[in-house]
């Protein structure tokens, strides 16, 4: 392989990668670390070693590391036990990507070495512009020295080349910049990076390589935030008009935003444990900047541009050991609860026109509520509560559906206009001006499977919320509680489903009902965007969501119904409930309440299923005019041949 020409490594600017319009940054430590590579030859030569950050402690790796079960080698990696040694990781990393079970055909060190020498046998690197697809895309280089830039700039052609499907991977410059840290050469980062981006493991991916997959993955870290970061979403959400735009730099908070001490420890563990664990760092971020913003908040700032300045400055506010160690204290979903929730985004991105295909959005994802009207919120006070549902939902604008003021005060006029809708947001502004509401993630007409009796139904993700005076969501209180599983004694946990009274009927005075839970063995794995049926529930009081009848609506159960309007939709009442653990959400009786239904603005579920339908029966009577044809075809060919196969001469005309 042919090497540099003189004088084209020289700088560590853009300069450095060629020609290409993409940035560079470059993060710079004084520190030195003597580190002895005896034990890896070659190891090191990308290397700038005055830029390595010294080592904190010396490194204690035992002999079987790679022998231990997989949770005792993710303890380890937890742990920083390879943390303060160069050779250590260097004889670790490639050891561990060969574990990662990826596709058969999979571009390997020799393929590298094949492809590098016919791309850059005889003209100069600098000739070679980096993909296309990491336009826009951040390329760091940490500690390499000018000939491990040039080095990452041919491995990064050489992935173009080979892996022609990627088109957009914001990710995969940053991990190839890290590898080859700790790589004998060249082949061998690339080996490591191919095998990261092959990979198919189920429910594990490591590396996005489409915008419509990095979207869904920022979705997906948006309704992670809702969940386990409630004041920092609040927090940005009041101050950004977009929120999702704010969380589509989720990855460029860890690469290349934490210093080059901090993003080694994160590949240590995202190795062993995929993109999981990028997840809960970045939550652990979040959390860390809330606590950083003055009292004042961050009214009028770029909150992205906080953001940036405070990840890059996180020495001055954690240890990466007390970071990690927050990381790993979230409860998080399970992968396959993770990967169901990015199918779920990714699907209502290509309703948007999001493809697998295209490098980046053609039009503007977020909602624009500038244009918004409601007699009941503002347009700020809106855009805040399309913050809390699941991102899916909020890439589409809101549809009025029901609106007292416009349909007038009937209940079966609100059935009417709702059902076929999924989900719905209903707002409530009472005759003092408080404002409060729910979000029901199911349709309305779900009611009518009950029959005569009225029972509740709903998912995990529903939410009853105040808008006015204060602002605050309440969620499923399992989600918020799981320990609470422990509260539901076993004898008990088979105990009968409350009395069938009415459920517009008050609470109070009646014996309060025990919210019952999953067992012990689930609370750890609760998802709140699966159904209620998902749960082995014991009773029927921890699925008390919502529910509809002749009589009038419920949201919430439990002790106390949460919100519940009678069948004139003039009489409301709100009272704390055990489902969403909430207080009353404004005063506890209210009349003539300004009422609105509202929806994500596409299509309504009757017709995506009409239309599905539509295109079954149309494949199907295609199906059947092939084999028609096929069956004629060949009935055809056989009258045709059969005197030939005989061996009866065919009558010739005379």
């Amino acid at each position: 392989m042919a090497e540099p020409a003189a004088g084209e490594a020289a700088g560590t600017g853009p300069e450095a990668l060629g020609s290409s319009p993409v940035s560079i940054v470059v993060t710079s430590e004084a520190d030195t670390w003597d580190i002895d590579t005896s034990s890896c030859p070659g190891c090191g030569q990308f290397v700038d070693w005055d830029k390595m950050p010294e080592a904190q402690r010396p490194a204690q790796i035992p002999r079987d590391v790679l022998d231990r079960p997989p949770k005792e080698l993710k303890r380890l990696a937890r742990e920083g036990c390879w943390a303060g040694s160069h050779a250590g990781r260097a004889r670790l990393y490639p050891r561990l990507i060969q574990r990662v079970s990826c596709r058969l055909v999979t571009p390997d060190a020799p393929v590298y070495r094949d492809v590098a020498g016919r791309l850059f046998g005889k003209p100069s690197v600098s000739s070679h512009p980096l993909p296309e697809f990491l336009e826009g895309c951040p390329v760091p280089t940490y500690c390499l020295n000018p000939h491990g830039v040039t080095a990452l700039k041919k491995i990064l052609i050489c992935v173009g080349a080979l892996f022609p499907d990627i088109t957009h991977s914001p990710l995969l410059p940053a991990l190839a910049a890290l590898l080859l840290h700790y790589s004998r050469d060249e082949a061998q980062c690339f080996e490591s990076v191919s095998r990261l981006l092959a990979s198919n493991a189920p429910h594990a991916a490591y590396i996005d390589q489409s915008f419509l997959a990095h979207q869904a993955s920022c979705m997906t870290f948006g309704d992670l935030a809702n969940k386990h970061c409630p004041a920092a979403h609040k927090l940005i959400a009041g101050a950004a008009a977009d929120v999702l735009e704010v969380y589509s730099e989720w990855l460029r908070w860890l690469f290349p935003g934490l210093p080059f001490a901090y993003a080694v420890r994160v590949l240590d563990v995202f190795l062993l444990e995929g993109q999981k664990v990028l997840y809960r760092i970045a939550l652990a971020l979040l959390k860390q900047f809330r606590l950083s913003v003055a009292p004042a908040g961050l009214q009028g700032s770029d909150v992205k541009a906080e953001l940036r300045a405070f990840v890059a400055n996180i020495a001055e506010h954690v240890t990466v050991e007390k970071l990690l160690e927050r990381a790993f204290g979230i409860r998080l979903f399970s992968r396959k609860e993770i990967w169901l929730l990015q199918m779920a985004n990714r699907k209502a991105l290509m309703e948007r026109g999001i493809t697998v295909v295209q490098r980046r959005p053609s039009f503007h994802l977020a909602v624009d509520m500038q244009n918004f009207s409601s007699s009941v919120v503002t347009a700020q006070e809106m855009r805040l509560v399309w913050s809390w549902i699941p991102e899916r939902f909020s890439l589409f604008p809101p549809l009025l559906l029901f609106s007292t003021s416009r349909d007038g005060c009937s209940l079966q006029r609100f059935y009417t206009c709702c059902e076929g809708y999924e989900p719905t947001v209903l707002l409530i502004k009472t005759t003092d001006g408080e404002v409060c509401g729910a979000f029901l993630s199911s349709d309305w007409s779900e009611r009518k499977k009950s029959g005569a009796t009225s029972g509740f139904f709903g998912t995990g993700e529903c939410f009853v919320f105040t808008v006015r005076p204060e602002a605050e969501r309440y969620e499923w209180v399992l989600i918020k509680k799981p320990e609470l599983a422990k509260a539901v004694p076993r004898s008990r946990q088979r105990s009968p489903s409350p009395a069938p009274e009415s459920p517009l009927g008050s609470s109070r005075g009646s014996s309060p009902n025990h919210l019952a839970v999953p067992s012990a063995q689930r609370r750890g794995r609760l998802s709140p965007f699966l159904a209620i049926r998902h749960f082995l529930l014991p009773s029927k009081t921890a699925s008390m969501f919502m529910c509809g009848s002749r009589d009038g609506i419920v949201i919430g159960g439990g002790g106390g119904q949460a919100l519940s309007l009678d069948a004139s939709l003039l009489w409301g009442h709100t009272e704390h409930c055990e489902t969403f653990d909430n207080p009353p959400l404004c005063q506890e009786n209210f009349q003539e309440p300004c009422l609105q239904l509202g929806a994500p603005h596409t299509l309504p579920r009757a017709p995506i299923l009409a239309l599905i339908l539509v295109l079954i029966f149309t494949l199907i009577l295609t199906l059947i005019l092939i084999l028609t044809l096929t069956l004629i075809l060949t009935l055809t060919l056989i009258l045709t041949l059969t005197p030939i196969l005989v061996g009866i001469p065919c009558p010739c005309p005379r």
